[in-house]
């Protein structure tokens, strides 16, 4: 997860998408901290922090040597002010990722609409962005344009080849990655069938791109998806707004971070520079959900067997055993050639849960396309299927009416090649206010 801060002119005009002519005075926060923002995010359990270095209104919150929009001419600091500086500094000290989103679309800059003009000119405000401020882990783009500016070409081309040249490690987000890839909506759910192979010859940055929610379980690219989601009904803080209560934050996370993608949730800054106190009270709700539900895995004591281990019983490589430790190194493997996969799990006692989580090893691939979950019923001496899914990916969240059980078995039905689980997780869920099967 990571944490989007919208922030700039438009938190202080009271808008959504700036003219770019709002005077540079207007932005002046009384009391901007970074800290707090990277504070708040990591205590929440974000890994990564992301600001709008520069939005559509063409404002830039770092003194850029190439326009004088920028908070180089605002009463901020008398004009010494850095937000882009401020924000990197204060993420460094707290260990967690610096992303870092500059518009395409630029309302103030007079050579917007020069093709060739206006890309010189963002590529040296990306390279200010990405050699002055240390390590930059994600660089988000889309492809916004102003009406009437449709024949503007954007060389994405050129700004990957320059972001990777001097930034390496940084991810890059676009309609068409090529590192991460948009869902298709700022809702915050992605499609119950999520695949991380992509095919990104196939998509149009800044059109309508019907693939960008289930992927291509054959596409030749790995671009796993991305949500990007705000905790207000707008993207920058307006004081008329409240927050999403943190049950429907939590709602959020099972159809984002839940269905194999990276959720993107933006908090935006007031117009003190802080992040606002009711918007605090919903992430730390919405952390304690997170901690009460899966900090206990029902399953962790449980015998393991399976239908078949890759080298046998007694190789404990692909043991079953694997699933219950955290993390996606180890895995089970079954046996080549095998037409059934199933994990038997057997708890020490009867269980009441109502979610399952799972893991594949995706350094090997995103392999299993149907599984399903059945506990067995002891009064009727039968199995009886409880959850079903397509996709699992790096994780898979699914709710289901909660049950007691002590004997479960994991099927997987599909798979492009032998299945591999790295995690099996079951939960108890008591926050959510109704519960939902995926399939």
């Amino acid at each position: 997860m990571a944490l989007f801060l919208h922030f700039g002119m438009n938190t202080f005009t009271d808008s959504e998408w700036g003219t770019g002519r709002a005077h540079p005075n207007l932005f002046n926060p009384s009391n901007l901290n970074a800290a707090q923002w990277v504070r708040v995010a990591k205590e929440s359990g974000f890994s990564r922090v992301l600001l709008t270095a520069k939005h559509h209104d063409g404002f830039c919150l770092w003194p850029t040597d190439y326009t004088d929009y920028s908070v180089r001419s605002s009463k901020w600091k008398n004009g010494t002010g850095d937000v882009v500086a401020e924000l990197s500094a204060a993420a460094m000290d707290a260990g967690i990722g610096l992303g870092l989103y500059l518009s395409p679309w630029d309302r103030h800059e007079p050579c917007y609409g020069k093709t060739r003009e206006y890309n010189e000119y963002y590529l040296a405000q990306m390279t200010e962005l990405l050699t002055r401020y240390g390590k930059v882990e994600n660089v988000f783009l889309d492809g916004a344009k102003g009406q009437g500016e449709r024949d503007m070409e954007y060389f994405f081309e050129r700004w990957f080849s320059l972001i990777h040249q001097l930034q390496p490690g940084a991810l890059i987000f676009s309609d068409a990655g090529p590192d991460t890839r948009w869902i298709g909506n700022e809702d915050g759910f992605a499609p119950p069938t999520c695949w991380s192979p992509f095919n990104r010859s196939a998509v149009e940055i800044g059109g309508h791109n019907p693939q960008s929610g289930r992927g291509d379980p054959l596409g030749h690219d790995w671009v796993p998806a991305e949500c990007d989601v705000s905790i207000r009904p707008g993207w920058f803080w307006h004081a008329s707004e409240v927050p999403k209560s943190a049950r429907t934050l939590l709602d959020i996370y099972y159809n984002t971070v839940g269905r194999n993608c990276h959720l993107l949730l933006n908090v935006p800054p007031n117009t003190s520079g802080l992040i606002s106190d009711e918007d605090i009270q919903v992430l730390q709700e919405f952390s304690e959900f997170r901690r009460s539900i899966f900090s206990h895995n029902f399953a962790l004591n449980a015998l393991l067997r399976a239908s078949s281990t890759r080298g046998g019983a007694e190789d404990t490589r692909f043991s079953p055993n694997n699933v219950l430790e955290e993390g996606i190194q180890k895995y089970w493997a079954p046996g080549a050639n095998q037409s059934t996969w199933i994990l038997y799990i057997d708890l020490p006692r009867f269980e009441s849960f109502n979610v399952l989580k799972l893991q594949e090893p995706i350094q090997m691939g995103q392999r299993v396309i149907e599984f399903h979950l059945e506990t067995h019923n002891v009064d009727e001496g039968v199995w009886k299927t409880v959850a079903t899914g397509t996709t699992i990916g790096y994780q898979r969240l699914l709710r289901f009416p909660e049950l007691k059980s002590q004997h479960l078995k994991l099927q997987i039905d599909q798979s492009r090649a032998e299945p591999l689980i790295a995690y099996f997780g079951i939960y108890m869920d008591r926050v959510s206010l109704s519960s939902d099967c995926d399939e």
